[in-house]
């Protein structure tokens, strides 16, 4: 390949540095009048002999903002080298050069994306006032492309700062929801808040870190939100629940699911701690009869530490039970409702059960 040669005397342009074009034709006269012309215009220009080195020198150098190449050329073609220059290279402008009985080509190269095309042979004052003249057009398309892009910028920025917007008063609804929740049955009030630090310190024990411990967090605050269309006679009832009344109570994970549903794209995590914190590793547990590690293991999480804290407070149906007899009660189910991995992760998070149950107040 031939070395490519450059003007060393390139005048800077105001503002220093100076602008670059690159001339490619096999013809050194014509190329070499084309250099004085475009360096007397405060150019830096750079010269090749064939569209292959043109391409060779443009992938060494970088994007050169203004290309004037030959049309007709051994090897690659000047029409060729355009194609390619648009392909890699689109902010590119480039001027063709073609001969007075080429001018149908001259017009192709425009459709292809020349911004001009100068005929041979070439009067100096035309290749000046043509060169000026697609310069500025260029910057004027690169310009006010800038501009359509910085405004759909604008618009999906500010299409993203509502969308967030809207899902923060969303997520708080539904948090003012649990609050609502949990006024409705006395026994569980400040559960949600409960159960969310328990899972989240016991996350930690199984190596949970960063954002995921919020959706963790979250996902132990939100685990009954689908309760807030159950009866208040079903959640305060202090007997037995009948066949049907448990089924509605069962119905809490799903409605709890749906109702969180626009959260799922940035809060998978979320999403199957309100589905799955009923399921248990035997598979005997709902909606989905789940087991093992089948069940997620956010949810397996939530669903220790709902059980620990619905054992040690008082509710409808019961008293509250002694924190040790309630951790034993969770080590007896370990293996058939709870994982035992989760359980002694929660007990090393909370390895004094004398301080047990937490208070948040």
């Amino acid at each position: 390949m031939t070395v490519p040669r450059s003007a060393p005397d390139s005048p800077p342009l105001a503002g220093g540095g100076s602008a670059r074009c690159l001339v490619v034709d096999d013809d050194p006269l014509v190329r070499r009048t084309l250099v004085r012309v475009l360096r007397g215009q405060g150019m830096a220009v750079l010269e090749a002999g064939s569209g292959a080195e043109a391409l060779d020198l443009m992938a060494g150098q970088g994007p050169i903002p203004f290309v004037l190449s030959d049309i007709y050329m051994p090897g690659l073609s000047g029409m060729d080298l355009l194609r390619e220059v648009r392909r890699r290279y689109p902010d590119t402008a480039v001027v063709m050069i073609t001969g007075v009985a080429e001018v149908a080509s001259a017009v192709e190269s425009m459709q292809l994306g020349a911004l001009d095309y100068l005929v041979k042979p070439i009067q100096v004052e035309e290749v000046r006032a043509r060169i000026h003249r697609a310069l500025e057009r260029h910057q004027g398309d690169l310009e006010s492309r800038y501009r359509q892009e910085s405004y759909q910028e604008r618009i999906e920025s500010q299409i993203r700062d509502l969308a967030r917007r809207n899902k923060e008063m969303f997520l708080g609804q539904v948090q003012m929801a649990v609050r609502m929740l949990e006024k409705k049955d006395v026994y569980t009030r400040g559960h949600s808040d409960r159960v969310a630090e328990y899972a989240v310190r016991t996350a930690i024990q199984l190596g949970y870190t960063g954002p995921i411990l919020d959706q963790i967090r979250l996902g132990g605050t939100l685990h009954d939100i689908g309760k807030i269309g159950t009866r208040d006679l079903i959640l305060n009832k202090p007997g037995p629940l009948t066949q049907e009344e448990f089924m509605e109570i069962r119905s809490h994970v799903l409605e709890g699911e749906e109702i969180l549903e626009p959260l799922r794209r940035d809060h998978p995590v979320l999403l199957a701690i309100i589905r799955h914190h009923h399921e248990r590793v035997d598979g005997s547990g709902f909606p989905d009869g789940l087991s093992g590690d089948d069940i997620p293991l956010v949810a397996r999480i939530v669903a220790v530490a709902d059980a620990f804290d619905a054992m040690t407070t008082n509710r409808a149906y019961r008293p509250s039970r002694e924190p040790v007899d309630a951790l034993e009660e969770l080590e007896r189910w370990a293996g058939r409702q709870f994982d035992g991995d989760v359980i002694q992760a929660f007990r090393r998070a909370f390895p004094d059960a004398s301080r047990l149950p937490i208070s948040l107040t």
